[in-house]
């Protein structure tokens, strides 16, 4: 089988798909001054848009690996991680307290998804 990259460079792809799983990660790139809340609507609507460049949509998320930089927030992210799935389609999902690469970011977050409907 054929691993597909979409949009790849040299650290990273948006992307990776192999045997009909979606592979990316997401994390706010337009404003990472946003409190939990923002930041986690950035990531889902980047996350949309992954998920859409490989044929899929939230419903078909798998599984997410969660990083969050204080539980101090963990409130505001599962408030917004409720709204935004789609009822009956919650995934796997791992949350770990973690250092991230940028000390503005607050949450970063590994999806897997079915990719082509």
């Amino acid at each position: 089988m054929d691993i597909q990259r979409v949009n790849p460079c040299a650290r990273w792809s948006d992307a990776t798909v192999y045997n009909g799983i979606a592979h990316f990660v997401e994390v706010a790139d337009t404003d990472t001054s946003a409190d939990m809340a923002g930041q986690v609507a950035q990531i889902f609507a980047q996350a949309e848009a992954s998920l859409a460049s490989v044929g899929s949509d939230k419903s078909r998320i798998l599984s997410v690996t969660i990083y969050v930089t204080d539980f101090a927030n963990f409130n505001a992210l599962n408030e917004a991680w409720e709204a935004w799935l789609p009822a009956g389609c919650a995934p796997s999902r791992a949350c770990v307290k973690a250092e991230l690469a940028n000390p503005a970011l607050l949450v970063e977050i590994a999806f897997v998804a079915a990719a082509g409907q």
